[in-house]
């Protein structure tokens, strides 16, 4: 009976150079990212930030958590994953957007000689 379970079970293994592109890449990427948080972009650094991030996530779960050979329900479940998380961005960025904030300046910290203690 074992033999018959092993025989209609088959588990993908990658290959060892397929693992070690990846990882180069994963470590390539975390350097982009360091590097490119040293420009000023704007409001572009975070867009870029995610996209690195996101590219690295998808990198890990395609090669390394094995989805690349899984079944259809299971990437079912991991692209339905992503999309509540980006409902939930959605949402969030969308309140966030929708602040007006304005900046009161606190009168301790602009005069040294209060708030001091002894």
């Amino acid at each position: 009976m074992s033999s018959n379970a092993s025989a209609n079970s088959h588990v993908h293994i990658p290959k060892v150079g397929t693992l070690i592109a990846v990882f180069v890449t994963l470590i390539v990427l975390t350097f982009v990212t360091a590097e490119v948080a040293t420009f000023d972009l704007g409001e572009l650094n975070v867009i870029v930030a995610l996209g690195i991030a996101c590219t690295k996530a998808t990198l890990v779960a395609w090669i390394f958590m094995g989805v690349r050979y899984t079944s259809q329900l299971t990437k079912l479940f991991c692209v339905a994953g992503l999309v509540f998380l980006s409902i939930l961005l959605l949402i969030t960025f969308s309140d966030y957007s929708t602040r007006h904030w304005t900046y009161h300046a606190r009168p301790w910290a602009t005069n040294p000689s209060l708030g001091t203690s002894k």
